[in-house]
């Protein structure tokens, strides 16, 4: 199962402020500890929401609101995603991680959709279709 997980934004994280050099270490740990492990996949951190934007869609409209954006506790921070045998696994991963933030902060996981979840509806040629696309990514990535 792939996961996305989700280390939530603080007040602090969307001011600017930049971790500790303790900090990056214990996360490069945890992060070295991933790889040996075969889990992680990718892993990044995000600027503030002040340097980015959202689009909301509304019928044929999009309206475009630049950041910062008020609500920290709805904000990502950074992410990873996993490689796992189940949500169990991750949150285990999860609980050994190095606290994210010099404040108390929240880490979510979120497993991904796969093929089977979308029953009829993801049709053999749409199955066809998702296949090529990612070949094709993987193409380019290398």
């Amino acid at each position: 199962m792939k996961v996305l997980v989700i280390v939530k934004a603080t007040a602090a994280s969307e001011a600017g402020v930049m971790p500790s050099r303790e900090q990056i270490a214990a996360m490069g740990n945890f992060n070295e500890e991933l790889v040996k492990a075969g889990i992680m996949l990718a892993g990044e951190g995000l600027h503030p929401s002040a340097r980015g934007a959202r689009v909301r869609f509304s019928g044929r409209e999009r309206t475009v609101t630049d950041g910062p954006f008020a609500e920290t506790k709805e904000l990502v921070a950074g992410f990873w995603i996993w490689q796992v045998r189940s949500l169990d696994e991750a949150i285990e991963w999860v609980k050994r991680c190095p606290n994210p933030h010099e404040e108390e902060s929240e880490i979510e996981i979120r497993p991904f959709f796969e093929a089977d979840d979308f029953g009829e509806e993801f049709t053999p040629e749409l199955r066809q279709q998702e296949d090529r696309l990612r070949a094709t990514i993987e193409r380019q990535r290398s």
